[in-house]
């Protein structure tokens, strides 16, 4: 059973790699926020890729992408002395809940997540081909959920419906073998999404249009000069549209000087100002707010076998917690209780053989 006072809180990220200002706002200024006052677990979670990326080409790549991702965790103020980071693939008990938990949803309860379209046609997969695994993808980020018993779990609205099935999951647990799990609660980010460079849909990798934590200054400028504006107003002496404009969505998420913002948006309403200038402010926002995330990066990178010491620890953290999980799982499911009798009368058997 959990002894810790505060409540448990799990999420995380697939190893793809680096991890831009849409995983920020969207998740990790959560998790900074909140590890001071949660007991915090966040997943690598590699078992998920394998629903997109299976060959083994992409599965070496993962070690690498670990890192990586884990150094944009420690730039941004994730402090593994508060928080657990370990690896999914690594937890041995995870496999097992998954098993289990397909057993008490339908298939029609899966295929019915608006995400799994969408999921399949990020990933290039026709829908008519769509791996087992990919449309079980929530049923194992329930194993993941609950293996903790999280309480909390902070993500952006697009898997606010998964987290809803984790719950469904859990209670019928709980109905058909007595209360063992939590039931999850989502916890949405302020900004749960944010608009890519170009202007046409969410900040993502696959789509290009990404300011990645990492950036250095020149990236994070061409970047910020190449953003998507109001494509109605031609001439700086236009008035222009703030609403929907991602430059100055950008501009309240990042610049923390408000009167700046709001004189910006006054100009440009009145058609006062031209995009250059307001790029030009974003562009020194940007870097304002990335300079100490990409100085600590630098010094974290530089100790040797840092990240790899924090997964490992974290990991056999979570081995040990995952292991009570299964153990009152199975004591409640009594799953084994055949099997025990079955050893016991062997052992006796045996045991009067040798006495023989």
């Amino acid at each position: 059973m959990q002894n810790s006072q505060k409540k448990r809180l799990l999420t995380g990220d697939r190893p793809t790699g680096l991890l831009h200002l849409g995983h920020y706002v969207g998740s990790l200024k959560n998790r900074i926020a909140l590890q001071d006052t949660h007991d915090c677990y966040f997943i690598i979670a590699d078992l998920h890729m394998l629903t997109t990326k299976p060959s083994k080409e992409d599965i070496l790549q993962i070690r690498d992408h670990c890192r990586e991702m884990v150094l944009d965790y420690l730039a941004c103020g994730i402090d593994p002395k508060k928080s657990t980071i370990y690896l999914q693939s690594a937890v041995p008990a995870v496999y097992e809940m998954n098993l289990i938990f397909e057993m008490l949803i339908s298939l029609n309860r899966l295929t019915g997540l608006p995400s799994l379209k969408e999921m399949a046609r990020n990933a290039h997969i026709d829908i008519e081909s769509t791996p087992f695994g990919l449309i079980g993808y929530p049923v194992l980020q329930t194993a993941d959920i609950l293996m903790p018993r999280a309480e909390i779990v902070p993500v952006g609205k697009d898997n606010e419906a998964h987290i809803e099935l984790s719950r469904d999951i859990a209670r019928r647990f709980n109905q058909y073998y007595g209360e063992v799990f939590p039931l999850p609660s989502v916890y949405l980010s302020d900004v749960p999404t944010l608009i890519g460079t170009d202007g046409k849909g969410k900040m993502s990798k696959s789509a290009n249009n990404t300011i990645f934590l990492s950036d250095d200054k020149k990236a994070v400028e061409k970047k910020v000069k190449a953003m998507y504006t109001d494509p109605n107003r031609i001439h700086a002496d236009q008035p222009g549209n703030v609403e929907g404009n991602p430059v100055f969505m950008y501009h309240d998420v990042f610049n923390m000087d408000k009167s700046e913002v709001d004189d910006l948006k006054k100009r440009y309403m009145e058609g006062k100002v031209g995009d250059v200038e307001v790029k030009e402010k974003l562009n020194i926002a940007l870097n304002l707010f990335l300079d100490p995330i990409r100085e600590r990066r630098k010094a974290f990178a530089e100790d040797k076998g840092l990240v790899e010491a924090i997964i490992y620890e974290g990991t056999l953290k979570m081995i040990e917690i995952s292991n009570e999980t299964i153990k009152e799982m199975r004591s409640a499911m009594g799953l084994f209780g055949n099997w025990n009798k079955i050893s016991r009368i062997a052992r006796e058997r045996e045991s009067c053989i040798k006495k023989l």
